[in-house]
């Protein structure tokens, strides 16, 4: 396992500059797309996905017409790719920074995780349960996929299970659903598990 501290900023610049982007599907996946295609007519929902790489569920929400759609990367290269697809996606929307330093000014009704948290050194995933409660307002979700499988070879991505992951969000959401993804696209069918968390 690799310590925290090598996975910073310019080791995921110099991942996606060198192409090492493996989690990269090149567009939205199955799960995340049915999700929001039953959020029904865009509002003024705040959603933030933290961890957005080339940022495909952005895009498919702004193009949906959800006006209030924030992705955070500390990489640039990603967030330039999406502004290079999406020339109309709001500038001040797309932030260059550290996930665990945001702060909810105001608060998000809405966190979308996709590969973002495996990514992290798990030592951090406490924290990670933590922060995306700190930034949702009360009853605010958290959605996304969590891989339920351990991987081979080092991470990241770096595995786990349900039932570690239930330990850490525990403390700050009620579980709304919490099983195995039944849509995921073939290389990871039956190894994915869809969440949709309310904040307490």
């Amino acid at each position: 396992m690799l310590p925290d501290l090598l996975l910073d900023a310019a080791y995921w610049q110099q991942r996606y500059v060198t192409g090492q982007t493996g989690w990269d599907t090149g567009r939205i996946t199955p799960p995340l797309q049915e999700y929001f295609a039953q959020l029904g007519p865009p509002d003024g929902r705040r959603i933030l996905i933290p961890g957005a790489g080339r940022a495909y569920e952005a895009e498919y929400l702004h193009g949906a017409g959800w006006p209030n759609v924030w992705v955070a990367d500390v990489a640039p290269e990603p967030l330039q790719q999406l502004q290079q697809r999406v020339p109309d996606f709001p500038v001040e929307h797309l932030l260059l920074a550290d996930f665990f330093q945001l702060e909810p000014t105001p608060p998000f009704d809405l966190l979308v995780e996709q590969t973002f948290f495996c990514a992290l050194d798990p030592v951090l995933r406490p924290a990670y349960a933590r922060q995306c409660a700190h930034l949702l307002r009360p009853g605010g979700t958290l959605m996304g996929l969590l891989f339920d499988t351990e991987f081979s070879q080092p991470g990241p991505p770096f595995g786990g299970s349900r039932e570690e992951y239930r330990a850490y969000f525990a403390p700050y959401f009620n579980f709304v659903h919490f099983d195995t993804a039944t849509n995921s696209l073939a290389p990871r069918q039956g190894r994915e598990l869809f969440m949709c968390l309310r904040k307490k």
